[in-house]
């Protein structure tokens, strides 16, 4: 993707993800992969970013990847792909370990085009990618039980875009949702599967070695 990409040709971008989306599923996974990012000034533009992919086999990490970069474009709400995505691209390609999916620190299909981060991520690499977002970005959910694996569907534009998903009891929801080459409900099973606590582990792997950077 160029780096100098307009929001006019995003949003095409946007349009065409949605229309390409593959939404259906069940990829055995052996290597987990958790992709975050960060910013020197998150309210700065340009700002010094990190990209961190943290591949994980359920047990241990096996690997972390940490790429630096400037980010000169501002945070545009539903256009968080066309701030992170560059940079995340750099931390899948400098790995020298795959992992067989992605879950990535943003929204799947859960997004006002149909196609967030990890829609656009799973597209550009051709890899399982699940979303999951710590706020909810677009549609209408009922609150799950407070117990953990409780889950309620979000609904947009009449249809189910994703789970608001209770990973440990008394904490808030998770907003969970497919990017690529999986289905909701795969998407929903395995993040629940790798909660310890809210976040699911390769997302919360990798943005632990991304607090040190700040």
């Amino acid at each position: 993707m160029k780096s100098s990409v307009t929001i006019e040709e995003f949003l095409k971008k946007q349009q065409d993800c949605a229309s390409k989306a593959i939404l259906e599923g069940n990829p055995k996974v052996e290597l987990f992969g958790g992709l975050d990012l960060t910013f020197e000034s998150p309210y700065k533009t340009p700002t010094r970013a990190w990209a961190c992919l943290v591949v994980f086999d359920g047990k241990r990490v096996i690997s972390k990847t940490i790429v630096e970069g400037v980010v000169k474009t501002p945070y545009i709400p539903g256009l968080l792909a066309m701030r992170e995505l560059e940079l995340m691209l750099k931390a899948f390609e400098k790995s020298n370990i795959k992992p067989d999916i992605l879950l990535i620190d943003g929204h799947g299909q859960a997004h006002p085009r149909l196609c967030g981060i990890a829609m656009h991520i799973g597209q550009e690499l051709d890899i399982p990618s699940i979303g999951v977002g710590k706020k909810l970005l677009v549609g209408e959910f009922s609150y799950p039980a407070p117990r953990r694996g409780a889950f309620e569907s979000i609904i947009y534009k009449s249809r189910v875009v994703g789970y608001a998903l209770r990973t440990k009891e008394g904490v808030k929801p998770v907003f969970v949702s497919a990017g690529h080459k999986v289905s909701h409900a795969f998407a929903l099973e395995l993040t629940l599967s790798l909660c310890k606590y809210r976040i699911p582990e390769p997302i919360r792997l990798a943005h632990l070695n991304l607090k040190k950077l700040r």
